[in-house]
């Protein structure tokens, strides 16, 4: 017997099996980006490629306003204050870098809009939090270690051995109380 040949794929059907996790949010992130005017994503996802990693570390695309005719668009950059006169300076070349991602002169003007780089609404500096300080350990875990290291002669090796040799004990103490 001879089984009956599978019907067509339905074209509104996923596929089977996995599937790329960048086709489930594609459609979103490309109405996202089209609302800011940027009509091609690879001038945000690729930023860094686009106009080098130091001009990134500094800028951040924000949109893209075109005129009535469609040439001849400006560029919004979202840029920190101590770092415009610099990116002012480098206009003409991050213009050049961005129309060769488009493929033709789409960007004229680029307009620099100087605000923290947390983000274009809160206007805020970065909030970093102290570092947490660590107490010392005990002195008979550092004599302990001390002893550990001491047969050791090079003495930044014995000194880096102490320091392991106390965070290994004073672990081992933390864990059994």
């Amino acid at each position: 017997m001879t089984r009956a040949p599978l019907p067509p794929p339905d074209p509104n059907r996923r596929m089977r099996g996995f599937e790329p996790a960048s086709g489930f949010v594609r459609d979103p992130v490309r109405h996202a980006g089209e609302s800011r005017g940027f009509a091609v994503m690879r001038l945000l996802t690729h930023w860094p490629e686009v106009v080098g990693a130091e001009l990134a570390a500094m800028t951040r695309p924000v949109k893209i306003g075109y005129k009535r005719d469609g040439f001849g668009a400006v560029l919004t950059l979202l840029v920190a204050p101590a770092h415009a006169p610099m990116v002012q300076m480098q206009l003409p070349r991050i213009v050049e870098k961005v129309n060769a991602v488009y493929g033709y002169a789409a960007i004229s003007r680029i307009a620099l809009t100087q605000t923290a780089a947390t983000g274009f609404s809160e206007g805020q500096a970065e909030f970093i939090p102290a570092p947490k300080a660590t107490p010392a350990p005990p002195p008979e875990v550092v004599a302990e270690a001390r002893d550990t290291a001491a047969p050791i002669g090079d003495p930044d090796l014995r000194a880096a051995l102490e320091a392991l040799a106390q965070n290994i004990l004073t672990r081992r103490r933390t864990q059994k109380g």
